[in-house]
């Protein structure tokens, strides 16, 4: 009964059987003249990490859009504008709030990441098996012409004259050679139709958890931005000295010639930063300054979690932070310290290319040095994590922060754009994806970072097209 159905799904034309010399030809055949038309050159088969690269833009793609539909709700809406009026208006509990909060928009940033590979490895697997069944077509097209022609035709009875003796022979030699040949066709396609749906209903499944996925994403997003609005409030008092220290910062990355040059002049002429620098500094001398009992339980409170919310100096030497630090975004590692730039040079730090809107955070507790603008490198920021190191920041698209202001290691710093920023560091990639570049720096000169990342962020740089 179903051969009719797989006959139509395949776009059955009848074809020879040609096996063996025992032929069976459909009533319908083709004219000899098509049948024996010269067969076009085979395709040579598809790279699959070329087709897989082309599956992941095509879903990116197709995520883009659906994000671009989901909204929430006024209900939504008024629930977070009630949670964040429920805070304690302070500045610590604000900054642990956006600190949770970037910590769960990165966590669904990396499943939506996550799902979207799924979608585009289980897209190429469907691709794979249509393909194969185009390739298949002449094959299974004689298999069901087989099956509808000895349907049509049963064998004769076993009481026959000597003439249907003869034929019965004959019909008993051929199903003798074709049978086990139709039956090997017919379980291979019955396991292509099986898999194939099965493919069907995880990717179904996958795009529903994933609608899920980026509503919550959205709601974070949401939180966010009501939790920056609230920052903001807190610190309008000078408001007036910030705009002009804004404007004095961007005087001097004008003429500012290298990072060293910009780094210094921030330090000396902008007060926020000298004077926060200063106290920093000043922390970690006091630091040095404890005895082994009073560092083993500042130690243990920075273990816990729960250091000093109200500290101007990190909570652990940089040093000591090896293995240790999250990559500030959400992404795929594109180029590593070292790796050619694509300009004849050698990479100073690593690139990593992420989804539109990613939410930047702070790798360490560090102060911002600087925050805007630098030649080539588009939107940056200059962190001091304190022991000589400098963290550079850039390719982002809205920057959060300030300079002058410490910030604690998973705060939100920046969200990345839509798609890829023309700069320096990001000329040579072949993506249009949002791209962050990342450099360590210490006493002014480029460092490897790989050793700084936790094992999971540590991935060997893959180009991602």
């Amino acid at each position: 009964m179903i051969l009719p159905a797989i006959a139509a799904g395949v776009g059955v034309a009848v074809i020879v059987m040609s096996a063996n010399p025992f032929i069976v030809r459909a009533q319908d055949a083709a004219p000899e003249a098509a049948q024996s038309a010269p067969q076009p050159a085979a395709e040579p088969p598809p790279d699959p990490a070329a087709e897989l690269a082309a599956k992941r833009d095509q879903t990116r793609a197709e995520l883009e859009t659906l994000s671009k539909t989901i909204s929430l709700s006024t209900d939504k809406v008024s629930a977070l504008q009630q949670s964040i009026a429920d805070l304690e208006k302070s500045t610590e509990s604000i900054r642990q709030a956006l600190i949770d909060s970037a910590a769960r928009r990165k966590t669904l940033e990396k499943q939506i990441l996550e799902s979207e590979k799924k979608l585009a490895d289980l897209g190429v697997k469907e691709d794979g098996i249509h393909r194969s069944l185009h390739e298949r077509r002449g094959l299974l097209a004689e298999v069901l012409a087989a099956l509808q022609r000895m349907g049509r035709n049963p064998p004769p009875a076993l009481l026959v004259t000597p003439d249907d003796a003869l034929a019965s022979v004959r019909s008993a030699i051929l199903l003798g050679a074709v049978v086990p040949g139709i039956r090997k066709e017919t379980d291979k396609l019955a396991a292509d139709l099986a898999s194939l749906a099965a493919l069907e209903t995880a990717s179904a499944a996958e795009k529903a958890s994933l609608t899920a996925t980026i509503t919550n994403g959205i709601e974070e997003e949401r939180r966010m931005d009501l939790l920056l609005a609230e920052n903001d409030k807190l610190s309008r008092s000078n408001a007036a000295e910030l705009e002009a220290e804004r404007k004095r910062s961007e005087e001097l990355a004008g003429k500012a010639t290298s990072l060293e040059g910009l780094v210094a002049s921030m330090e000396s002429e902008i007060a926020s930063v000298r004077d926060a620098a200063a106290a920093a500094r000043q922390a970690e001398e006091n630091r040095k300054l404890l005895t082994d009992e009073q560092r083993a339980q500042a130690k243990a409170l920075a273990d816990s979690g729960v250091p000093d919310k109200n500290r101007i100096a990190p909570a652990y030497p940089f040093g000591e932070l090896k293995a240790k630090l999250e990559v500030p975004v959400t992404g795929d590692i594109l180029r590593q310290f070292g790796d050619a730039d694509g300009t004849g040079h050698e990479a100073m730090g690593m690139t990593v290319a992420t989804n539109p809107e990613t939410v930047v955070t702070a790798p360490a507790d560090s102060l911002v040095v600087f925050a805007g603008a630098f030649r080539s490198y588009g939107q940056m920021i200059i962190l001091d994590a304190g022991d000589g190191y400098h963290l550079v920041l850039s390719g982002m698209d809205t920057i959060n922060t300030r300079q002058g202001k410490f910030v604690f290691s998973g705060e939100p710093l920046a969200v990345m754009g839509a798609k890829r920023v023309a700069s320096a560091t990001a000329l040579a990639l072949e993506t249009n994806r949002p791209t962050l570049y990342i450099e360590f720096r210490k006493d002014g000169k480029p460092v490897d970072s790989r050793p700084w990342w936790t094992a999971k962020d540590t991935g060997k740089a893959r180009n991602d097209s």
